[in-house]
């Protein structure tokens, strides 16, 4: 079996939300694979410097060094760890992640050619990344999905449901946690037992403003904080719609989870969202901030018992797909292939 580097922001210890290197991490580690993590380092410089040293350090160490890619400010600790492993002769692995690096390859193409061209291969979980890298003439991405442990999800059929809502992210700008807000906001004109759920932690100061908002507009909403996975799998059962109010994404974890769950999902078609979920066949789709056309779906789920029931079926043979007895199968061919 190989050994690993694996480059990432590896901070679920330190109560921010699990990341692919705190779960595929271990998994690979399962498999045989012996592996070394950096960063769990709070403050971002030093977190840099210690990617950087650990880099140095497992040069003669690490078969490769995976790469968590995304679109904001740690984008950068990409590139500087692949330019670190291009000089030092490492093959590294970049795994994108980020739902707006689209755009990031339209400002800076300069990084982004010497960073995918250098790599050994570049892993996307989607097929909307692929065809983004495809139309610049980046054409090596291997598709690897994101995965579930499909036994830890028990499926609910959801049939006859009621206007419980359930939205599970940070909260952060970038996710539009307001829009839940909104949403319910509307749907309580119609059903004035409304009532939404938000489990996440708080990244830029959104889940302050949004207990604000939800106090003065006198809605009823549970802001729960960080859960641990089990945590928050065991309160999904006491609602029946997930919400996904994203304004950018790829392939979230979160939504394939609702998904094999049987939540049935209403969510903004952004990046990814749409190669995932197919509008009125395994959940629905709106445009960002439209909140009238996410009330729109919600009210006809709640109105049409058998649609709702073959959409919530639908979504958990969806999320079978993502299974990691599945996904596996593709890190084992890509590292001992």
């Amino acid at each position: 079996m190989k050994n690993i580097l694996y480059i990432g922001n590896k901070l679920a210890d330190k109560g921010r939300t699990a990341t692919t290197i705190d779960i595929l991490g271990p998994l690979l580690q399962q498999e045989g694979f012996k592996l070394r993590y950096a960063s769990s380092v709070q403050n971002t410089s030093a977190r840099l410097l210690h990617m950087m040293r650990l880099t140095f350090l497992s040069r003669n160490w690490a078969h490769f060094v995976l790469i968590d890619t995304y679109s904001t400010r740690n984008f950068w600790y990409a590139i500087t760890i692949a330019r670190l492993c291009k000089s030092l002769k490492i093959r590294y692995i970049p795994i994108l992640h980020g739902g707006n690096l689209p755009d990031r390859l339209l400002k800076n193409p300069k990084a982004f050619q010497a960073f995918i061209n250098n790599a050994h291969t570049v892993v996307s979980p989607s097929d909307y990344l692929i065809d983004a890298f495809a139309k610049a003439n980046y054409k090596q991405l291997i598709k690897i999905p994101n995965h579930i442990d499909l036994k830890k999800y028990t499926f609910k059929k959801r049939a006859e449901i009621k206007p419980r809502l359930l939205w599970v992210r940070s909260f952060a700008d970038i996710y539009n946690p307001e829009m839940a807000l909104e949403v319910l906001d509307v749907l309580s004109e119609k059903f004035p037992d409304a009532q939404l759920c938000m489990v996440g932690p708080d990244k830029d100061g959104s889940m302050k403003k949004c207990i604000s908002i939800a106090a003065q507009k006198n809605l009823t909403v549970e802001f729960t904080g960080l859960l641990d996975k089990e945590d928050w799998i065991t309160l999904s059962d006491n609602y029946d719609i997930f919400l996904n109010t994203s304004n950018f994404d790829n392939l979230p974890v979160s939504v394939i989870e609702a998904m094999a769950l049987g939540f049935p999902v209403v969510s903004t078609d952004v990046g990814g969202i749409p190669y995932l979920i197919k509008n009125s066949e395994n959940g629905f789709l709106t445009k960002p901030f439209q909140v009238d056309e996410m009330v729109s779906h919600i009210t006809y789920l709640i109105n049409n018992r058998i649609e709702c029931e073959q959409v919530s079926e639908n979504a958990r043979a969806t999320a079978e797909n993502f299974d990691w007895n599945k996904v596996k199968l593709l890190w084992l061919q890509l590292f001992e292939g």
